[in-house]
């Protein structure tokens, strides 16, 4: 009875002790701890502010406690779903912003591309620019409005370049030195390069990409950062390819300023000849040609080609309808006299003699270039000799024949220079048969032959195109072969008539047989034979069998 009321004072009150206690048990027996927490009650000292059920006292329902687990699983959930409602709207708008970036961007990239065009053909070009700062003048016109040599192609040129002349484009043909570029700088000169754009062509595909997208202000989106964007660019491709893309910009732009200018844009290639004569060059050419056909017909672009050699005219004029060819020859022989002599008197103070100027157009011709050394030089013949010594030299470099001691390892660049020479020695023979061609106002007419022709004197119809090319030879729209220039001919007459030339060429050309024929020539050999007399039959030529038999004894002693 007195534990009894010993305990029942201890739960009424507790010693001061009992915390300390509580933290024991609690640290000790974590378990005991979390069933007493539970339940509300259990063994131990009971806890500040627990209440303990009183003896007869029901318990709380099941359905209490099952009701209260669910709602606690409910609020879990919510916070939960709400989480992955706010990354999912983070991530959308995220994505929302950066496709609106980068098409923005990709809009105002394809904006500034067309601009950047635009301006290309705005006054002032980088030709031009780079022309000037020559500063002497580097032909023998004046650099004035008035023009010492007025070439008659020059009103032509000055109409493509303006835009007048529309519908067509054109091809420059001529030799080198005849003043093409000329032509066409002191055309653009004069509109001040508005609406025209000029490049220089190049062997490489890629080079000449290069100086294209330079003539045009584009970039070939080498510099589009559209991939920061995860937008990828356009740029893996081929040279070709980024061409025809750039003169899609290019028409585009063509078709705004017809509608606000009403002409066309005019682009120069310039040293078309430059192309290699290959399926890479003869793709670019073709490329070019289908955009120039296109344009000419809707007025949008002329395309001007300038060329030295012959074989671009060749593989224009299959697909060609709309394409005009401008020959460029030498100066007739009154303008270039007319220039010699204002320039002379104009920057030396000298007016020269009749006799001289006759004798250097007779030395050099009319070729613009030839006539621009002289006319600065101080000795004018001494020039001109310097000159055709230097055109005499060059063919010599590149055309002599070895003679009949010559090795055969050497036969295949002794057929290309034999041909040459069989060439130049036609031309010479037709000039001495006809005659030496004067006209008073365009003077001296070189000797030609036709393409054709020519090929079946050099018995050879792929060597003309290389002749061509290196400047020993030309052919003109015409398809007529003479010498490059007047210092090209007179070095032809000189080697030609030197002594024993023709002999040293026909040793060569029988030696050249000679090789060949060792070449296709069977050797047979006849071992162990015994003492009687061979017959040989056939003839091959005739197409008979070639036999070979034993003479009998009889026929033996007759012959």
């Amino acid at each position: 009875m007195r534990l009894a009321k010993h305990l029942s004072r201890h739960h009424r009150r507790p010693y001061k002790t009992q915390p300390l206690l509580q933290c024991i048990c609690s640290s000790t027996f974590p378990i005991f701890q979390q069933k007493r927490y539970a339940n509300g009650y259990g063994g131990g000292p009971q806890l500040p502010g627990q209440v303990t059920p009183q003896p007869g006292q029901p318990e709380e329902s099941d359905s209490k406690t099952t009701g209260k687990a669910e709602s606690d699983g409910e609020s879990s959930w919510r916070p939960t779903l709400l989480k992955m409602f706010e990354s999912a709207a983070t991530t959308m708008v995220s994505l929302f912003v950066l496709g609106l970036a980068g098409y923005g961007y990709h809009r105002y990239y394809k904006y500034l591309v067309l601009q950047k065009m635009e301006n290309a053909f705005k006054p002032g070009d980088p030709v031009l620019e780079l022309a000037a700062l020559g500063g002497a003048p580097t032909t023998i016109v004046d650099n004035d409005d008035e023009h010492w040599i007025r070439l008659k192609e020059q009103q032509k040129i000055d109409a493509i370049v303006d835009g007048s002349d529309r519908g067509h484009y054109h091809l420059l043909i001529g030799e080198k030195g005849t003043g093409k570029s000329s032509m066409l700088l002191d055309a653009m000169q004069k509109v001040e390069g508005e609406g025209v754009s000029m490049f220089e062509a190049h062997a490489d595909l890629e080079i000449f990409r290069i100086r294209l997208g330079k003539a045009l202000d584009f970039e070939f989106h080498e510099d589009y950062i559209g991939s920061l964007f995860s937008i990828r660019g356009p740029r893996d491709t081929t040279a070709l390819l980024d061409i025809e893309r750039a003169f899609n910009k290019l028409e585009k732009i063509a078709l705004k300023r017809r509608k606000d200018v009403g002409k066309p844009l005019v682009l120069i290639v310039n040293s078309t000849h430059l192309l290699r004569d290959d399926d890479d060059g003869r793709d670019l050419l073709e490329l070019i040609q289908q955009r120039a056909e296109q344009w000419a017909a809707s007025n949008l672009v002329t395309v001007v080609l300038n060329s030295d050699d012959y074989w671009v005219y060749e593989r224009l004029k299959q697909y060609a309808t709309r394409m005009e060819v401008l020959p460029v020859l030498d100066l007739p022989r009154q303008q270039a006299i007319s220039a010699l002599i204002r320039y002379r008197a104009r920057y030396y103070k000298e007016e020269p003699r009749m006799d001289i100027l006759e004798q250097i157009y007779e030395k050099i011709g009319g070729r613009l270039s030839f006539l621009n050394q002289v006319a600065r030089s101080k000795d004018m013949l001494h020039t001109c000799d310097k000159i055709c010594r230097a055109e005499k030299t060059w063919f010599l470099n590149n055309c002599w024949i070895l003679g009949e001691e010559m090795d055969d390892d050497v036969m295949d660049q002794q057929k290309y220079a034999s041909a040459a020479m069989v060439l130049a020695k036609a031309l010479v023979d037709q000039e001495k048969k006809q005659g030496s061609l004067y006209d008073p106002e365009t003077g001296r007419i070189l000797p030609q032959i036709p393409l054709h022709k020519a090929r079946e004197i050099m018995t050879r119809a792929d060597f003309i195109k290389d002749y061509d090319h290196i400047n020993i030879f030309t052919i003109d729209a015409q398809a007529m072969v003479r010498a490059d220039s007047v210092p090209m001919l007179n070095a032809f007459r000189q080697i030609c008539n030197e002594e024993g030339f023709e002999e040293h060429l026909q040793a060569t050309l029988d030696r050249i047989s000679a090789i060949e024929s060792l070449g296709r020539t069977r050797e047979i050999v006849a071992k162990d034979l015994i003492e009687n007399i061979y017959q040989i039959q056939g003839r091959p030529e005739k197409g008979q069998v070639i036999r070979v038999s034993i003479k009998g004894k009889d026929e033996k002693e007759e012959d």
